[in-house]
């Protein structure tokens, strides 16, 4: 009788968990661009992309190795038009940024322009690694 429960617990739970998917963020379907060491001082660096890697319309970046003070992006897409973006964060060490929709529908990205500090004196030099959905 306990095993007949168990077990119908158990497909009852296996049901019940199947029923979810997962949200659209947590998807491993990122493609990743490119990545960059950034420097110990207040510093622009620039990412080339360009046709070859695709169309997008939405970015995500993610730091590695150390802490990065973000202050914004420009994100050339292919026509030559430009996208400021506001970026702001002080990056830790293994984390990442909120997904930055871009304007338009899918595009080609010519480059990536970044401009940041490492005010925050960290001991490793970090990685910023950009990422397109």
């Amino acid at each position: 009788m306990k095993a007949q429960i168990s077990i119908l617990t158990l497909v009852s739970f296996l049901f019940f968990a199947s029923s979810f998917t997962l949200p659209e963020e947590t998807r491993f379907d990122w493609n990743r661009l490119g990545s960059k060491k950034v420097s110990y001082s207040l510093d622009r660096d620039v990412l080339h992309i360009g046709a070859n890697d695709g169309l997008y319309s939405k970015l995500k970046l993610a730091v590695t190795g150390g802490s990065v003070n973000m202050h914004k992006m420009v994100v050339e897409y292919g026509n030559g038009a430009k996208d400021t973006i506001m970026i702001k964060q002080n990056f830790q060490k293994r984390t990442d940024s909120r997904v930055i929709d871009l304007q338009g529908n899918k595009r080609v990205i010519k480059k990536i322009s970044f401009w940041y500090d490492t005010k925050n004196r960290s001991q490793r030099q970090a990685t910023m690694h950009v990422f397109g959905k």
